[in-house]
């Protein structure tokens, strides 16, 4: 199974920037469906947003406006541009694959989506 590494966790003030970055093992990997979760302490894990091949995205609610998801198809990578942070932001960030999820109405529900990584922490402070 293709490994998922992802990077560019951290601390941050509200009101700050973090760009996760997220990279296959195979370069040649070509997923339908790319995306981002989080989870809190305590909570179930959420979707954050998601891609599909041809740069369809599905944003929650709770990040539109401040978050950007992109993919480089040539480079097997994943991206989270995320400003104006907020504390309720802090959570573990993991990227995650599919073939099929990212089009659905049921896209954020994690236990959808195959494959995963093992996540970046980020922390937002006030």
């Amino acid at each position: 199974q293709v490994q998922l590494v992802e990077s560019g966790g951290g601390s941050v003030k509200s009101g700050g920037s973090l760009r996760l970055s997220c990279v296959a093992s195979m370069y040649t990997y070509r997923p339908y469906c790319m995306g981002w979760f989080r989870q809190a302490p305590g909570k179930e894990r959420e979707g954050v947003a998601t891609i599909d091949s041809v740069g369809r995205t599905k944003y929650v609610d709770s990040v539109k406006g401040r978050f950007t998801i992109s993919r480089d198809n040539t480079k097997a990578t994943l991206s989270l541009q995320m400003d104006s942070l907020k504390p309720e932001d802090t959570a573990m960030h993991y990227c995650a694959t599919d073939n099929y999820w990212c089009n659905s109405v049921s896209w954020s529900t994690s236990r959808n989506w195959g494959n995963w990584g093992q996540g970046t922490q980020v922390t937002v402070s006030t």
